[in-house]
């Protein structure tokens, strides 16, 4: 795909590093943030920075956005004028995380435009990004997709997981798994060391069992090491749960663990931990039980 123009919107945590992969496999970038100087970061590794959302869409065959939420990615693809200076026939890729409706009504309201719109939320957070080991979830036009493979390429593995919406389906179902499985490790943290033994061996000695995954890899290695910089800021955890919890009750489904972890993630942001990283979610479990001081956890 020689020639082709992408935009992206968005270069915070996770859009900066997809950048770089998709300048690294020979795209011509052009970047847009909110906050400049995320975006003028990325010049020197030769993306053009553009001073508003329509500056950088005017020309471009391709469109990312990797925004905080629907609501910001309506703001900026409708109400700032993207949409109306897009030709038809560009595609629109949205990798945010966003409520399965609210990216139906995008794709709707672009193909009125002649514009495609592909709903790609990704997993695998900063350290995927980086790699370009991303999972892609695309929802979608099958065609659109397969046409956009090179540009996946880049930045990880796609799958077409169905019609529009679909990706952002998968990517809550994801949620849910990452979010119940960030709190089955702290509390097996806490476990251990209630019960006298080291949480680091711990976690050395059930690597490659039943219990191995990314999560207990990763995050495991952060509770550990008491890290809790924000990779996946637990703010945005809880509002992929809050998310899951408004398409279970359309669905009429009972979700006991991810409604337990829920409440466990809202509280946590309630006492100021939105930006602490989501496997922080062993603070308030600590907190609970009296394992460490309060002030400690703040």
């Amino acid at each position: 795909m020689s020639g082709v123009k992408i935009a992206f919107l968005g270069t915070g945590l996770m859009g900066a590093p997809m950048v770089r992969r998709l300048l690294g496999a020979g795209f011509e970038v052009t970047v847009w943030n909110r906050a400049p100087e995320k975006a003028q970061a990325l010049a020197q590794d030769g993306a053009v920075v553009a001073m508003d959302p329509v500056q950088a869409v005017v020309g471009a065959d391709v469109v990312f956005t990797m925004l905080s939420d629907g609501h910001a990615v309506a703001d900026v693809i409708f109400a700032k004028g993207v949409a109306e200076n897009l030709r038809s026939g560009a595609v629109v890729i949205d990798t945010s995380s966003i409520a399965p409706h609210m990216a139906r009504e995008h794709a709707e309201a672009l193909a009125s435009r002649g514009i495609a719109h592909v709903d790609c939320p990704v997993s695998g957070g900063v350290v995927g990004a980086e790699a370009g080991t991303l999972a892609l979830m695309a929802g979608g036009d099958s065609a659109v997709i397969a046409g956009l493979a090179p540009i996946f390429a880049a930045l990880g593995r796609v799958t077409h997981v169905g019609p529009s919406g679909a990706g952002q389906v998968c990517k809550l179902a994801n949620q849910q798994i990452v979010a119940v499985t960030i709190g089955a490790v702290a509390e097996a943290m806490m476990l251990v060391q209630a019960g006298g033994a080291d949480r680091a061996k711990f976690r050395d000695a059930i690597r490659g069992g039943f219990a191995e995954s990314r999560i207990l890899e990763l995050h495991g290695a952060r509770m550990v090491e008491r890290n809790f910089a924000p990779g996946g800021p637990s703010r945005l955890q809880l509002k992929d749960l809050n998310a899951v919890a408004d398409l279970a009750e359309a669905a009429n489904l009972t979700l006991p663990l991810t409604e337990a972890v829920r409440e466990g993630f809202t509280q946590f942001v309630a006492s100021g931990h939105g930006d602490t990283d989501h496997s922080g979610l062993l603070l308030h479990l600590e907190r609970l039980n009296g394992a460490i001081p309060a002030e400690e956890s703040k």
